[in-house]
């Protein structure tokens, strides 16, 4: 096997492993399965690591949730997996203590770095302010402050 050939292979292994990829030819079906299930468990519990809040707020759907966002999705590290999640499932209307809390976080990610979606996130220069319903987050001078608003 050429060294072109193995890298190609090795290429299907990984996208089925980690990126909802088919079946590659001449590999044990189920030991596959079972380390991609292994692997996207791992991949889940560091994006909750990374984004607490968000974990908290998704609960007992965390898993259901994060598996049907991950299908198909490569790894980009659990910064950007987290960010990209959070961008699709948080509505951006209050919706109680939890939400509020996981809305506080992406906003105090947003404040320290900037990030498209496309390239890794790299940390600003420039003062930002980012609002939620419950708080505001300012990054002055490379630090992050967050002032939470009174429930009344």
């Amino acid at each position: 096997m050429s060294r072109d050939e193995l890298a190609a292979r090795q290429a299907e292994l990984v996208a089925a492993l980690v990126a909802g990829g088919p079946m590659p030819a001449g590999f044990d079906e189920a030991g596959v399965r079972a380390a991609a299930t292994a692997l996207l468990r791992k991949r889940a519990g560091e994006v909750a690591a990374a984004w607490p809040a968000l974990r908290a707020y998704l609960d007992d759907r965390w898993t259901e949730v994060f598996d049907a966002w991950a299908a198909g999705r490569p790894p980009r590290g659990s910064l950007r997996d987290g960010w990209d999640l959070a961008r699709q499932v948080l509505p951006p209307a209050p919706g109680g203590l939890r939400h509020a809390e996981a809305l506080i976080e992406r906003a105090q990610r947003e404040a320290r770095l900037a990030y498209d979606g496309a390239n890794p996130p790299r940390a600003r220069r420039l003062p930002a302010v980012r609002r939620t319903p419950s708080a505001t987050v300012v990054q002055l001078a490379g630090r992050t402050f967050t002032r939470r608003r009174g429930s009344g």
